[in-house]
């Protein structure tokens, strides 16, 4: 997986977090699979077609928090996380 403070686009925008749809025991094969890119500020009550469900592993960047539900439209539990 990346480091939280390596996550930034090709053209050096910082991204507030990554999310993958593989995952594993083994620690160098998660992050793997498609992925979903968050920017900072990003408010996304709904996950994106084919998304839901899916997310097996995330990554965090440095200074950022994501905070999920358990239900769509912000509803149900959440959690957060950071970096």
């Amino acid at each position: 997986c990346p480091a939280p403070s390596d996550l930034r686009l090709p053209n050096g925008t910082r991204i507030c977090a990554q999310l993958y749809t593989d995952n594993s025991p083994y620690y160098d094969q998660c992050c793997a699979g498609a992925v979903l890119v968050v920017d900072p500020g990003a408010d996304v009550p709904y996950m994106p077609r084919g998304w839901a469900a899916r997310t097996s592993s995330l990554v965090v960047g440095t200074r950022c928090e994501l905070t999920v539900w358990s239900r769509a439209g912000k509803k149900g539990k959440s959690r957060r996380f950071g970096s």
